[in-house]
């Protein structure tokens, strides 16, 4: 696919306010989209106009609160079409993927015991790895962790599908990881636990903002993701298959519905992030071909992104191995098939944090540590010192590429 005049990254960088800021008289580039996004206008707009003219609860007769029960239904729908879920009623809101994570937990291992087996990964964020730990622990299940391929930062598929047996109850994977970068082929692992009966739950935090999730496809139980990774403001959106929305029995508050996805969500939800998630969804889908419908825009809409990011991806690389002293802990290819545009870098001569903090200075936003991803930083070695992360997102430019690269170069004295 080649881009039509409607797609141009200069399109996309002038609906961002934050990206045309100065601070301390120098341009701001944002390299830290892995840790959160940066928010269009459109969707500030539609949560400041919900909050200043139909802020209200549900249940009630008068117009905002019919308002409000209406975008509820609203934000559903987008979500069904984000992820291409069979039905609104799987779809399930919540404060962010962890907390969601951790309630979806307690509700799917109610029916643990002592014997059951629990799959993990050495790749994943750890709200999806703690979360399935202690509720193990509080069933006297057994966890196993998957490892990762040291060389290039992605999951040892191959161990994982050894650690599944008729014993195994769940396994818990995320589809890209949020440090390397690496995306994750998911096939096998859902079809070996569907041979002995096993539920698939799916972190899709860092690979919503780059790639169209279908969890028809996939054919996953659960799948959670965040917003704010993906342009949008600080909530979490779940997918509960059509076979567990009403099966489970999640901890709730006895008068909260008993039927529907509600069932699942504890207290208030935000409906200020709500009607943004909906602007959200519709910001990603507006590359589409307008008059279709909401599913196929973001279909069409993502393949510009991904073409365009695996042309930064190419040339970050390129730049990267001109570089010495860097070491590059993840895949060198460039295809957003295989890795999406998040490198984890570390030094030779100089500690990750040094080169976070130099770089700040300069308003290269990056940052430096584990980033929750406990199990490859412990297994590779470097817990104490981390990785440097450099997370590009399709409003990211060359430009800004060839700058942070300058800066590197003076910082290792190259």
């Amino acid at each position: 696919m080649t881009f039509t005049p409607e797609f141009t990254v200069d399109k996309v960088r002038a609906q961002f306010n934050a990206l045309h800021q100065t601070h301390n008289d120098l341009p701001v580039t944002f390299f830290d989209g892995p840790g959160g996004s940066q928010v269009p206008e459109s969707v500030l707009e539609a949560m400041v106009s919900y909050l200043g003219h139909y802020n209200s609860n549900l249940g009630a007769s008068y117009f905002s609160s019919q308002l409000t029960t209406q975008l509820v239904t609203d934000a559903r729908n987008a979500c069904q079409a984000l992820l291409n879920a069979q039905s609104a009623d799987s779809i399930i809101f919540g404060a962010n993927m962890t907390s969601l994570t951790f309630a979806l937990s307690r509700a799917i291992s109610r029916d643990w015991q002592a014997g059951d087996e629990i799959v993990v990964t050495a790749l994943d964020h750890y709200a999806n790895v703690s979360s399935w730990q202690q509720a193990a622990e509080d069933k006297s299940a057994l966890v196993h962790q998957a490892p990762i391929i040291p060389n290039d930062g992605s999951l040892d598929v191959e161990a994982l599908l050894n650690l599944i047996n008729s014993n195994t109850r769940l396994v818990a994977l995320t589809l890209a990881s949020n440090t390397t970068g690496s995306i994750v082929e998911v096939a096998p692992v859902i079809e070996a636990a569907k041979r002995v009966g096993a539920q698939v739950y799916i972190d899709a935090v860092h690979y919503a903002p780059h790639h169209l999730i279908d969890v028809q496809a996939l054919g996953c139980d659960f799948l959670v993701c965040s917003a704010y990774k993906f342009f949008g403001p600080h909530f979490g959106i779940g997918y509960v298959a059509p076979k567990w929305v009403q099966t489970l029995r999640p901890y709730k508050v006895e008068p909260a519905p008993e039927l529907g996805p509600a069932r699942f969500e504890t207290g208030t939800q935000s409906f200020e992030a709500l009607a943004g998630l909906v602007a959200t969804i519709e910001y990603l889908a507006q590359w589409g071909t307008q008059g279709e419908d909401l599913r196929t825009r973001l279909v069409e809409s993502y393949a510009y992104y991904n073409q365009y990011e695996t042309a930064l991806s190419e040339y970050f690389l390129a730049k990267l191995k001109l570089l010495k002293g860097v070491r590059l802990l993840g895949r060198l290819d460039a295809d957003c098939a295989v890795r999406t545009a998040t490198f984890a870098l570390t030094f030779d001569r100089i500690s990750t944090k040094e080169v976070a903090s130099a770089l700040g200075q300069l308003n290269l936003c990056v940052g430096s540590g584990h980033f929750y991803a406990l199990g490859l930083v412990r297994q590779l070695g470097i817990e104490a010192d981390g990785v440097l992360r450099v997370g590009l997102m399709h409003y990211n430019t060359k430009q800004e590429i060839d700058r942070l690269f300058i800066a590197l170069q003076r910082l290792l004295h190259l």
